[in-house]
């Protein structure tokens, strides 16, 4: 229970702080009906059955660049191996923003490959699918074979929509790289899904 009353305590604050329910999701690395919930929890409101989801703290690699770095060299040798099976090459890898960004950019040191960044944005609405842009500011996508990075893989959605995106900028998907699949998934979108922690729910 203790650490149910910290999700809420820090789903509220972030709430307060102006996120909307799938940035807090995404901070939390939960999905958006257990934000839902929580706030609903919160509230005192009748609180609907929990929704089965599992939350992931992995503060402890992210406060050490020291961890992360091992924790980047062994997903890039996961990468390695999956592409190697596809008999393909990457030549970019694609961090999502925010917390993907650090492991992709240790990665593509690494591999010595270029680092492009996706900013996904979230609509005033919650409905609204989620939109998302890649940053100018780092490598072109464009016509290149890439490896998408992020922390955590809750539902999947997040991750089709960057595989999407990259598709309809003329790149090639070759690979997914996360520490904790919450999905359960191999692949998403056809792009295998390489995790150094994979969470299949038995019900």
């Amino acid at each position: 229970m203790k650490n149910i009353d910290k999700l809420i305590q820090k789903a509220e604050e972030l709430q307060a702080n102006g996120l909307v329910t799938r940035q807090i999701a995404d901070e939390l690395n939960v999905s958006r009906d257990t934000v839902t919930w929580l706030l609903t929890r919160s509230k005192k409101e009748e609180v609907p059955p929990a929704p089965k989801d599992i939350s992931v703290n992995w503060s402890n690699i992210g406060t050490s660049a020291f961890r992360l770095r091992h924790i980047g060299i062994a997903l890039c040798d996961m990468v390695l191996d999956s592409l190697e099976k596809a008999g393909t090459q990457a030549e970019v890898i694609v961090g999502i923003g925010l917390s993907g960004v650090p492991l992709a950019s240790l990665m593509a040191d690494e591999l010595e490959l270029e680092l492009s960044v996706y900013h996904a944005y979230n609509e005033q609405s919650e409905e609204a699918q989620t939109r998302g842009a890649f940053s100018r500011n780092f490598a072109s996508i464009k016509d290149k074979k890439c490896v998408i990075v992020d922390d955590v893989i809750t539902t999947g959605s997040t991750m089709n929509d960057v595989i999407d995106h990259l598709r309809i900028a003329g790149a090639k998907p070759v690979a997914v790289a996360v520490l904790v699949d919450k999905s359960g998934s191999t692949s998403l979108s056809e792009v295998p899904v390489n995790s150094l922690v994979r969470i299949v729910r038995v019900d």
